[in-house]
């Protein structure tokens, strides 16, 4: 293991450098090292795929614990029109899109519509680690496209479930589908008000207790804590990390814990896009490309085109729109699920998995470009769009800033009675009781060892 470990790091240092003298992202380094070691480009893997694997799923969770902490539940709120918009947009525009294109590949129903469940998801983490090495991490738009982003990730659960159900009995369980998505809602409401109720009032009590490295330890507890409660009820591990981060996000050490994670993240984040890189087989680029290039194009077209037009429906200006859609435009790890559940209940085709490994990686590689993008075709289309539709982006803009000023104006008036709120919650005599306990415990076993 200690080997493995050694040839990863040495491998993704050495490739991210040369990246970096070339001034091309990080993110690519990592996936062209993950090639570098993987099983098909010599012959034989350098790294056990397994102990990859396994690390960069931990990567995933920690990179998402990550992003729960740097966002707020008053974001989700507030960006709740354009993010019900646009995943609504998004992911049923790509989902019709792509069981179109199943259907036009003479696919049955079945692979055309696994295909399509592939295809309507991008990668939170891949978007908010190519969005941070742009640099655009303050920009408006990631607000709006985080939200987005949250709701395909729960949407992804549901979405397993129906396809689940459609493979294995060959017809569509409303039922079963209606109690999952109200077990899964139910399950995040009680999560919240508990974590919101318990752990930033507890955090509080000991904070004179909590140095760096009690705090950190604690952080990952109660991250890997969630992650396995999430298991237990059914759902996915990286939506636990998530709520657990978007809980510790409330609390007086939030900003803390985010710079003792950062460094932690960074190399479990770097392993995580290593181990995508270890899946793209060479001679599976060749064998399918055309399958290969058709995906990537509808994923690249359909969700600019979709992405763009669904934050613009949902209050976003033209330019933050195109923003959000221009970072979606690769695969998700969900897909990579799906995919594989369709191969796990032998329902898709075999070449349906690699087919979208491949197109993963390639989209991957193509999203920091992409991106850099999106500010030179903004402008060509405000340059040549007609003056009609120019007008309303105009338009658009100054209404933005207009309710951003409006916005600021009443988070002023508001923040007094919002900390009288929050006070209030925080110390309900059950919240207290629970606290109270919890440190009394804590000095007695103090106590008794001295």
């Amino acid at each position: 293991m200690v080997q493995d470990l050694y040839i990863l790091m040495i491998t993704a240092g050495v490739v991210s450098l040369l990246f970096k003298l070339m001034k091309q992202p990080v993110v690519l380094g990592y996936i062209v090292a993950g090639v570098l070691v993987g099983p098909y480009l010599f012959g034989k893997t350098l790294v056990s795929a397994e102990n990859v694997e396994a690390w960069g799923n931990i990567g995933v969770l920690f990179v998402l614990f990550c992003i729960g902490l740097e966002f707020r539940i008053k974001n989700l709120i507030s960006s709740g029109k354009v993010a019900a918009i646009g995943a609504l947009t998004i992911i049923g525009g790509m989902m019709l899109l792509g069981y179109g294109v199943g259907q036009w590949a003479e696919l049955d129903m079945m692979n055309s519509l696994f295909l399509a469940g592939m295809l309507c998801m991008s990668s939170t983490t891949i978007v908010m680690k190519a969005v941070d090495e742009a640099g655009l991490g303050k920009e408006r738009f990631v607000k709006g496209a985080t939200s987005i982003l949250i709701i395909e990730d729960v949407v992804a659960v549901v979405l397993m479930v129906l396809l689940s159900s459609i493979a294995i009995k060959h017809q569509f369980e409303g039922a079963e589908l209606l109690r999952k998505v109200g077990v899964l809602a139910i399950t995040l409401v009680v999560w919240f008000v508990c974590g919101i109720l318990i752990i930033p009032t507890l955090l509080r009590k000991v904070k004179p207790y909590l140095n760096d490295e009690t705090l950190i330890i604690l952080a990952l507890g109660l991250c890997l804590g969630m992650v396995l409660t999430a298991e237990e009820a059914g759902f996915s591990s990286a939506l636990g990390a998530f709520v657990m981060g978007t809980i510790l996000a409330e609390t007086v050490e939030s900003h803390r814990i985010e710079q003792l994670m950062t460094p932690l993240k960074n190399v479990f984040a770097a392993i995580f896009f290593v181990s995508v890189g270890m899946m793209i087989n060479p001679a599976n680029l060749a064998e399918y490309w055309s399958s290969i290039l058709l995906v990537c194009i509808v994923v690249v077209v359909g969700m600019i085109v979709f992405g763009t037009l669904g934050c613009w429906w949902g209050g976003e200006t033209m330019r933050d729109a195109m923003q959000t859609g221009f970072s979606f435009v690769q695969i998700g790890e969900f897909s990579f699920i799906i995919a594989g559940l369709g191969t796990t209940l032998g329902v898709t085709h075999p070449a349906l998995y690699p087919i979208i490994v491949a197109s993963s990686v390639v989209t991957t590689f193509l999203t920091p470009y992409i991106m850099k993008a999106t500010i030179p075709c903004y402008n060509f289309l405000y340059k040549h769009a007609p003056a009609g539709l120019r007008a309303k982006m105009d338009q658009r803009e100054q209404q933005v800033a207009q309710a951003e000023q409006q916005a600021a104006g009443q988070n002023d008036n508001k923040s007094a009675v919002a900390d009288k709120a929050r006070h209030a919650v925080r110390h309900t005599i059950v919240t207290k009781h629970l606290v109270n306990l919890f440190i009394k415990n804590m000095s007695e076993k103090d106590e008794e060892k001295a």
